[in-house]
């Protein structure tokens, strides 16, 4: 290896452990940030967990035979914590407010502060949301199979970081306009009916389960439950995570090609 390529290697090391210790130091200081603001995160994590709920309620007295509503819908309710995501209230008012133009002004990679209190919110709603996931599960006496467990944990990871870049790209549009909310609060809806929240995927209709293997929402938030649940095996598997792991890549272009946007309309009006 020459010399220059040894130095480029360093770089890019030292780079990157620059970029994981300053995520780091930043899901910390907004964990500390929103201890402040607890009762909140507690009205996101029970926003999450309703729609999981209540459908478990209804499935379970219309199938009241069907072994595997309970760890699926226990399993839907856990990914929901673990992938809710916000951008459309945090970072769209941070452009409504000006202080996007603080983060253009640091050095470091923007997307590490809105990324960093994505994640922090989350373990927020997962440590406030704890309580309620595991009366369900003495409730309902879930069990699961650990291999299903395992299996499902990349997809829950992909689950996350889609779901981050999804709501992200639509919380951009507060560059341009005012009604970031009703844009996010649609295509979250459609997550709650397509993604597998308010019915299992197997149970719908064939055309409209068709429609929604297409879509990015059951990558979002049905398929890891499914996997964990054991009601997908085999090909299913490995089709829903090439769409999941396609879908995250459309959505990291589409991500980054809305901000480079979002930017010069920004600054060109002396944002």
């Amino acid at each position: 290896m020459s010399c220059a390529s040894s130095i480029g290697v360093v770089a890019r090391t030292a780079r990157a452990r620059r970029l994981v210790r300053l995520g780091r130091l930043s899901v910390w200081r907004q964990i500390l940030g929103w201890a402040g603001a607890w009762w909140f995160a507690f009205t996101l994590a029970l926003g999450q967990a309703i729609v999981p709920l209540l459908g478990l309620v209804v499935w379970m007295r219309v199938l009241p035979s069907a072994s595997v509503i309970g760890p699926y819908y226990l399993a839907v309710m856990a990914v929901a914590l673990l992938t809710g995501s916000f951008e459309n209230h945090t970072f769209a008012q941070s452009i409504y407010s000006g202080d996007v133009a603080d983060e253009l002004l640091r050095p470091q990679p923007v997307a590490i502060g809105p990324l960093g209190e994505n994640l922090a919110i989350r373990v927020w709603m997962v440590l406030l949301g704890l309580p309620l996931v595991i009366g369900v599960a003495v409730s309902t006496r879930v069990t699961y199979d650990w291999r299903g467990v395992l299996l499902a944990v990349p997809a829950l990871m992909i689950a996350a970081l889609l779901r981050f870049l999804f709501t992200w790209t639509f919380a951009m549009a507060a560059f341009w306009t005012e009604r970031v909310h009703a844009a996010v609060g649609f295509v979250t809806l459609l997550i709650t009916l397509l993604g597998g929240s308010a019915a299992p995927l197997s149970l719908m209709p064939p055309l409209l389960r068709d429609v929604a293997n297409l879509l990015p929402f059951r990558a979002m938030l049905g398929l890891p439950a499914e996997i964990a649940a054991g009601t997908v095996a085999g090909g299913n598997i490995l089709t829903g995570y090439a769409a999941a792991v396609g879908w995250t890549a459309v959505f990291g272009v589409a991500a980054t090609a809305a901000w480079r946007a979002g930017v010069r309309r920004y600054t060109s009006v002396g944002g």
